[in-house]
């Protein structure tokens, strides 16, 4: 897997940050969670699944970013083809 930096908001070199892979996904980069109380509202975590924190700003900026690179019209399928329309 390959991974392309999308930005932080956080001094150069720290995290929290987000990455955009060859294979479609999203890589956020963080502080693990650790509040007990805040892991307890977590549903269905898998084995080898952690939460990692980070600010809303970060998601929203990158997303502004992302979004004035390549708008998107629809959401793709899973197989990345343009879905089906009436």
């Amino acid at each position: 897997m390959r991974m392309r930096f999308l930005g932080s908001t956080s001094e150069a070199g720290a995290c929290p940050t987000l990455y955009e892979t060859d294979r479609g996904t999203i890589v956020v980069q963080g502080l693990e969670l650790t509040d007990k109380e805040a892991l307890a509202d977590l549903r269905d975590i898998l084995d080898g699944e952690t939460a990692v924190e980070v600010p809303r700003e970060l998601i929203t900026e990158i997303a502004r970013r992302v979004m004035a690179e390549t708008p998107v019209t629809a959401f793709p399928s899973r197989d990345g083809t343009p879905p089906a329309t009436d």
